[in-house]
């Protein structure tokens, strides 16, 4: 059950007739060798589920973000300026995409626990390190590098042929900045909510708040306010209140989240239905047991209380 100190990534030490020996040289320790099960079954593999949604996340949404400047570099002769304003790249990656991939990290889980104990073999993709490997590296590679892509050109496109009611063009670098920024906030934010699989209170309290923690600097940095104290630090004065009344630009960043979004949906539905894993039919189980019970429990609410 234990493997060598060379293999080991963790020690447990069970304390017994032997004496605390074992204890003292390991990382963790407990009384009885039946909470050994409990160990590995349930808090084993759920730490290693977040893990490995954490760290294919968080490729993702570095790829997504630092991307866009590659393709940026097409169109202002690789020079030093970035497509996004300073201080959403100081931002990015501190405030409004941490948290959220904090709380999957910390609370995330697939199926409940009593059928993690029900299922041992739902320990097994651990063993084999299926979560997160080679390909699984190369794949949150490759949706980061397309949704750089969708972030940069769809905003290209259609800014580039859009005007303002008044019928100045739209076509200029403060407005496309505002736009591929908060279109990527907006992607990586629904890609986390669909990563999530146990939503809890501060899931969506992270995960909508950083949302608006976005919106809320994103505005005050532009305000005239911030200007006038600051004239050489804040070089955007008004472009976001200037862009996000229009509403082409909220089209245009319905679009891209469409675009981007859409071909992972449909192949995780596909994979649902053509190759599920344990787990997915463990869930399925799962909800078809509650939906079973939920009348059963009112009609017999019902006929008590007649």
């Amino acid at each position: 059950c234990f493997s060598s100190s060379a293999a080991a990534h963790i020690g447990v030490g069970i304390s017994g007739q032997e004496g605390i020996q074992a204890v003292l040289a390991s990382d963790y320790s407990f009384s009885q060798f039946r909470f050994l099960q409990r160990l590995l079954l349930v808090h084993g593999r759920w730490s290693y589920l977040r893990m490995c949604r954490f760290l294919c996340y968080f490729f993702y949404k570095n790829f997504a973000f630092t991307m866009v400047h590659f393709w940026f570099g097409f169109f202002c002769g690789f020079s030093a300026q970035t497509v996004y304003d300073q201080y959403f790249i100081t931002l990015y990656n501190i405030v409004y995409t941490s948290l959220p991939v904090l709380a999957m990290g910390l609370f995330d889980q697939d199926v409940p626990e009593q059928r993690s104990l029900e299922y041992p073999k739902l320990y097994e993709p651990g063993q084999l390190n299926l979560l997160f490997n080679k390909r699984e590296f190369f794949i949150c590679i490759a949706q980061g590098i397309y949704t750089s892509v969708v972030l940069f050109f769809i905003p290209y496109g259609v800014l580039s042929h859009a005007t303002q009611s008044n019928g100045v063009p739209l076509a200029d670098y403060q407005t496309f900045a505002v736009t591929t920024a908060t279109a990527l906030v907006i992607v990586v934010s629904v890609q986390i909510a669909l990563d999530t699989g146990y939503w809890t209170a501060i899931n969506h309290f992270f995960i909508w708040g950083s949302l608006g923690t976005y919106f809320t600097i994103l505005f005050a940095m532009h305000s005239s306010i911030l200007f006038n104290i600051f004239p050489k630090q804040f070089h955007f004065l008004g472009s976001a209140h200037n862009t996000l009344g229009q509403p082409v630009v909220w089209l245009t960043i319905a679009l891209a989240t469409v675009i981007c979004i859409a071909p992972v949906l449909a192949f995780r539905f596909l994979k649902l239905d053509l190759k599920p894993q344990l787990s997915d039919t463990v869930r399925y189980t799962q909800l078809v047991l509650q939906k079973k019970q939920k009348p059963c429990g009112r009609v017999g609410r019902g006929v008590g209380g007649g």
